[in-house]
């Protein structure tokens, strides 16, 4: 899993989003820090502290073909 920061374009401050690796939000935190840096430290704390294990199977981006080979 992995821990991003994110912030709204009408809101200065950020926060931590907690992602898997098929990309499904896992946690997200409701309080607000003024740094990338002080929000993603406190949302590795958090992934440190749920104590879960990611058993997601990461999305395949590329796009199937298999369309074009039926013809």
């Amino acid at each position: 899993m992995r821990v991003a920061a994110f912030k709204n374009s009408n809101d200065a401050d950020w926060r931590w989003r907690i992602v898997n690796y098929a990309g499904e939000t896992i946690a997200e935190s409701r309080e607000r820090f003024p740094s990338i840096g002080t929000a993603v430290a406190h949302g590795e704390k958090k992934l440190a502290a749920m104590n879960v294990v990611d058993r997601s199977e990461p999305v395949s981006w590329r796009r199937s073909t298999s369309h074009l080979r039926r013809r």
